[in-house]
């Protein structure tokens, strides 16, 4: 544990105390300030307390300290510091009653035998009323009508075979695999129907089909900049499928236009936080190059801004990355200029390393002796040499 010492100012209130020495004894001299050893804690430690030997104790207010950083020895205050970060981004709320419950349906076959009912019901009240025609009677082999006529018992009769009837026949509804119906009731939700077959609903309920089964969506080119603000187009492939259909369907406006927003943030924010391309000595990883990661980052943030409005996201890939139109004409030259100057800087080095080598192995091996000037002459005809060889095999 570090401390510092320093003089406690009169000013500050700190009594100060005359320490014992035969020296202050006899001089009687002016009182020296008490110095104080600063703990890095919160107290204040006087110096000539270590070293007294009267046991006395003397009051000294304590004050808290600070270590301060020591200057040339970059050393920095210890100095607790609340945590500061952004805020969290608010997640989109959805009412929580409104969560996906099955409807209550009936089968088919009672919305089919209603139906027969009410019509046999419309048959016998005509010809209760006697207007059944003559050629109807014998092909039924029916007796003689009543011949009662239309009176308010017969319309009355007419009327509730008639309801019957549509009601039987108008609630009749095929679902179908991978299709469901959410169902409405004067605005209110009244469940969802996953039931293939046919099956008879409530012909006052308001029907919206959703599909539900596993969908992809590939995106056209989207607009967006990487961390040193290049311009791209980007694609990318969507696999979802719509888990609460009620949310889907009452939640949002549009669920399909909802995900495509989605997936356009998102993308706007990951891929602004990676450079499209670095030096080739920088790591792959941290670039744009590294699909797996954007992908995983994208599909996670997708997956968390879709969740409450009942969509289930399971990847988001980026399928195509390259640069806008405008920006592909420029990044292609400086690619062709930093590969030229590579492949310069690799043969330069080849060519200098083989000169050394030659000059080298002639000197050990004393087949000549140069003086300095002789051994410039040699390197400088070498390297024309090697470079005229090099660029004629290149070429």
């Amino acid at each position: 544990m570090s401390t510092t010492t320093s003089d406690t100012p009169e000013s500050e209130g700190a009594p100060s105390v005359e320490p014992r020495s035969d020296t202050a004894a006899e001089g009687g001299g002016g009182h020296r300030p008490a110095r104080l050893i600063h703990n890095e804690v919160t107290t204040e430690i006087p110096v000539h307390l270590l070293f007294r030997d009267d046991p006395d104790p003397v009051s000294v207010p304590l004050a808290p300290a600070v270590v301060g950083r020591r200057r040339g020895t970059g050393e920095q205050p210890r100095i607790r510091r609340a945590a500061s970060g952004r805020p969290p981004r608010p997640v989109p709320e959805v009412d929580p009653e409104l969560v996906e419950r099955p409807a209550r349906v009936l089968p088919g076959a009672a919305g089919v035998l209603a139906g027969a009912c009410g019509v046999a019901g419309c048959g016998l009240t005509t010809w209760w009323a006697g207007v059944l025609p003559p050629a109807v009677l014998a092909a039924l082999e029916l007796p003689g009508s009543a011949g009662a006529g239309l009176g308010p018992a017969q319309w009355a009769a007419y009327a509730g075979a008639g309801a019957l009837g549509l009601f039987g026949f108008g609630g009749l509804a095929r679902g179908r695999t991978g299709r469901a119906w959410v169902l409405g009731l004067f605005g209110r939700y009244r469940g969802t129907v996953r039931r293939t077959g046919l099956m008879w609903l409530n012909p006052l309920v308001l029907r919206r089909r959703v599909d539900v089964r596993l969908r992809h969506w590939r995106s056209e080119p989207m607009s967006v900049v990487d961390a040193n603000g290049v311009e791209l187009r980007v694609v990318v492939l969507v696999v979802w499928r719509v888990k609460d259909t009620a949310r889907a369907t009452l939640a949002v406006d549009d669920h399909r236009t909802y995900l495509r927003e989605c997936v356009e943030a998102a993308l706007s924010r990951v891929l602004s936080q990676l450079p499209a391309e670095l030096p080739p000595a920088v790591i792959r990883d941290l670039t744009l190059r590294n699909t797996d990661a954007v992908g995983e980052a994208l599909t996670r943030m997708v997956a968390a801004d879709t969740a409450p409005v009942g969509l289930e996201v399971f990847s988001a890939q980026p399928t195509r990355i390259e640069y806008a139109p405008e920006i592909a004409a420029v990044m292609q030259r400086r690619r062709i200029a930093a590969l030229d100057a590579q492949h310069r800087d690799s043969v330069l080095g080849s060519v200098v390393d083989s000169v050394e080598d030659t000059v080298t192995r002639l000197t050990l091996r004393g087949l000549v002796e140069l003086d300095d000037y002789e051994r410039k002459a040699l390197v400088k005809d070498l390297t024309v040499a090697f470079c005229t060889g090099r660029g004629e095999v290149s070429s």
